[in-house]
This record gives structure tokens, C-alpha cells and sequence, in this order.
């Protein structure tokens, strides 16, 4: 495919997964298509099914969930492969499964990156990636680590006795 074929397959893509368009979506996808993503608690998903499954949990747990790509995408001079920065905005107002979240009413606003690898006009694999940490900490409202000037003896504390904990009993089960 040329640059023009896939900038208008992305297009229409996105633009279905925004109009929540399941089986236009689907319809770009290959038959064995695999995503990675780290919401995925058993990724990456493989096969139509499985892809179209997870969109669903997407679905129903960000209800108003939208995907704005933030220009430029790049594209392989091969025509194989693509980068599309995003920014994605959500709130989490259903259940989030198969990890079984339950909704925090809280809105989430975070940035990343896709890479799409296609085969005979088809997508083949979705790359997503993303910093969790800002997406859990805005969906918990909860800061995993403390703000500058707060004294950090208790997380140096817990690092150690699970470091000791892991070599011990990783050097038991060898």
C-alpha cells in the first residue's frame, strides 16, 4: 500500500472504533490479526474474535471513550508499518473485564502510541503502548509514588524486603 491507501485506511479505521462501529472495524482487520496492549491482563489477543472482545470491554467500561490521533503518523517506506500518536480520553463508568474493575466515575486523559503492521491490505498487528501509571493513577485518583520532599524510608523499605523475598525464594525454586 502507498502512503495516500494508508492514511485513508487509518482514517476510516479510527473513525468506525469512534463511531463505535464494531463491525466496520473489524471489517480492517486480518483474519488473524494480534494486539498488545497493557490493559490486556493476558495479552497480546489474537484473532478476530478475541480483538473484537476486548474492544467490547473498552466499550462498555469507557462508554464515551475517544481516540484523537495527534498528527504525524509515520508511515514505512515499505508501507508495512505505521506510528500513530494519540490521545485518548475516557471515563470509566462500567465495569472494565475480563480484569473485572469496577467503575470510578473518574475521567482519564492520556497519550501513547500505536503501530499498526499491515499485510495485503490488511491489519495485522496493533502495538499499543502507553504509560499506565498516569492512566491508573487519574482512573484511582491514588499517586503510587510520593511528591518530591516526602521522605521515601517507607517505599525504600518495602523495595528491600521484596527484593530480599525475591532472591530468596527465586534462588529455592531453581
Amino acid at each position: 500500500m502507498n502512503e495516500s491507501e494508508i492514511r485513508a485506511l487509518i482514517d476510516q479505521f479510527l473513525s468506525a472504533w469512534n463511531e463505535r462501529d464494531l463491525d466496520a472495524f473489524m471489517s480492517f482487520c486480518d483474519e488473524s490479526v494480534s494486539w498488545s496492549d497493557p490493559a490486556m491482563l493476558y495479552g497480546p489477543i489474537v484473532g478476530k474474535a478475541a480483538v473484537r472482545g476486548f474492544c467490547e470491554n473498552i466499550l462498555k467500561a469507557f462508554p464515551d471513550f475517544a481516540y484523537q490521533i495527534r498528527e504525524p503518523v509515520c508511515i514505512s517506506k515499505s508501507g508495512e508499518r505505521c506510528a500513530i500518536p494519540w490521545e485518548i480520553s475516557a471515563t470509566h463508568l462500567g465495569r472494565f473485564d475480563p480484569l473485572g474493575l469496577s467503575p470510578t466515575n473518574q475521567k482519564i486523559t492520556m497519550q501513547g502510541v500505536d503501530l499498526i503492521d499491515f499485510s495485503h491490505n490488511k491489519i495485522k498487528t496493533i502495538e499499543t503502548l502507553f504509560n499506565v501509571l498516569p492512566a491508573a493513577e487519574q482512573a484511582l485518583r491514588l499517586k503510587p509514588f510520593p511528591k518530591r520532599g516526602v521522605k521515601k524510608a517507607a517505599i525504600v523499605g518495602f523495595q528491600r524486603v521484596r527484593a530480599w523475598w525475591l532472591r530468596r525464594y527465586h534462588l529455592r525454586s531453581q
